[in-house]
């Protein structure tokens, strides 16, 4: 179904700004003056992306940087030595998800449109400027006790046995870090018996039986020809690679540092109506802790249909095992159940999925969601959308929509114009041109210090 069809239209009396082109020209002025008053108000200032080195107290270390991008494509990390960082987090997708619900070992080493194998719970959201998030995971298992992930002061809070143990770490990137190679589904596998640490023991074990990582650590850390690679040694790699990808430049970031001309009339538009009567920076906001990624990291009930795989190696909830509880997971409070952090929407125009199940795969049906959530999510249906293997019966909805938040209960009535404008802003106003496909693929290595074959990304020429 057209995205349009879900959007409530209404009939203006005036026309907005540019709607119809020629005499609305003469106001680009004001529509300058109005968008940057509105971003001030917001206090949007567009330079986040100046404040990572101020913020780390460092510069970025871009031979660290550069063996975190070797570690992050390589299937030695994960102990089943099926799948690694990239397998999930794709550089042609802004490293996210390629599919709608993830999948994790047991794949057939492709990472694109023609990965197959067992289905995880939820889409792997990207990690493009992470380094500015202080809660990650859908369900904001890995928070900063702070609101700042670069503050370690008040700890760091992860799910059991992790607890708070590694408030040490300098970053939440840095802590988040010591997870992915004990995730069973994702990359550890079930075979090996163990308990976390012993996972992260056998990772550090192959790493100093490789004598190219072995001469990539030394130099990247200035290690002692005797010194052990260590877990630390690894997470610090892993989270510089992440500080690396801050792409944090989009349209919208230049227009509000002075440069007018950086957005299109229609992404000017989109955007009064983001932080205006679209009510959008309502959830995905940009002040204080919210480090402008447009999302105000709080976990919400958004009504978002409940699609479980055919095929999966996680354990859904509920009693048909076809739905996710979200938060409730992590607290175990029933008041929690079915809210999902507000995703981030920088550089969203990318993802070829959205949600936390990736139950849409156009930006505009997820923005018509926003906008009528209650119709959306009753008239939704996988087939035609999903692959075979998701587009079986959903879960029930009307638990869902019965805990829906109250900031999207109400239908938001934009005109046919109104929707395009705003689906231009956050599609193409909040896109750095350097996180593009063409871009981000040439970061994937020839070859991997382990010798082990890479993974087969499925790219476009």
């Amino acid at each position: 179904m057209r995205a349009t069809h879900w959007v409530v239209r209404v009939l203006t009396a005036v026309p907005l700004l540019a709607a119809s082109g020629g005499p609305a020209r003469a106001d680009d002025a004001d529509l300058d003056r109005r968008l940057a008053l509105v971003l001030s108000d917001a206090e949007f200032t567009g330079r986040i992306a100046e404040q990572l080195e101020d913020r780390l107290g460092r510069k970025l270390d871009r031979g660290v940087a550069d063996l975190g991008r070797l570690l992050f494509f390589d299937r030695l990390l994960g102990v089943k030595l099926d799948n690694a960082c990239a397998g999930c987090h794709s550089p042609a997708h802004g490293f996210g998800d390629t599919q709608s619900i993830a999948i994790g070992i047991d794949n057939n080493n492709k990472v694109g449109p023609g990965r197959t194998g067992p289905r995880n719970q939820r889409r792997t959201p990207m990690v493009l400027n992470t380094a500015f998030f202080p809660k990650l995971m859908w369900n904001s298992r890995f928070s900063a006790d702070s609101g700042d992930p670069f503050d370690n002061s008040a700890g760091f809070t992860f799910p059991a046995p992790e607890g708070r143990t590694l408030s040490r770490q300098p970053h939440l990137l840095t802590a988040q870090a010591f997870i992915p190679p004990t995730e069973r589904n994702e990359m550890a596998g079930f075979e090996f018996e163990g308990t976390n640490d012993d996972l992260r023991a056998e990772v550090v074990r192959r790493l100093n039986d490789t004598p190219n990582y072995r001469r990539l650590f030394r130099q990247a850390f200035g290690l002692d020809p005797e010194d052990p690679i260590t877990y630390d040694h690894l997470a610090a790699a892993l989270a510089e690679f992440q500080f690396s990808l801050t792409f944090a430049d989009a349209p919208v970031d230049r227009f509000a540092r002075g440069r007018r001309a950086a957005m299109t009339r229609e992404e000017k538009q989109g955007a009064l109506l983001f932080f205006g009567k679209a009510g959008c920076v309502s959830c995905h906001a940009v002040a204080g802790g919210a480090n402008e990624m447009f999302s105000d990291f709080t976990p919400h009930v958004l009504g978002v249909p409940q699609v479980a795989p055919a095929r999966t190696n996680s354990v859904f909830d509920g009693p048909g095992g076809d739905e996710d509880f979200g938060l409730e997971q992590v607290t175990g409070r029933a008041a929690d159940r079915y809210k999902f952090r507000t995703s981030p929407l920088r550089n969203v125009g990318v993802q070829p999925t959205f949600f936390h199940n990736g139950a849409f795969t156009r930006l505009e049906d997820a923005i018509a969601h926003h906008l009528d959530v209650r119709r959306s999510a009753l008239n939704y249906t996988p087939v035609g959308r999903l692959p075979r293997d998701l587009a079986g019966p959903t879960g029930p909805i009307r638990p869902v929509l019965a805990r829906l938040d109250p900031l999207v209960r109400d239908p938001i009535r934009l005109t046919e114009a109104e929707f395009r404008q705003l689906v231009a802003f956050v599609r193409t106003g909040l896109l750095d041109e350097r996180a593009r496909p063409e871009n981000l693929i040439r970061l994937i290595p020839d070859r991997l210090p382990s010798r082990l074959a890479p993974l087969d990304f499925e790219v476009d020429d």
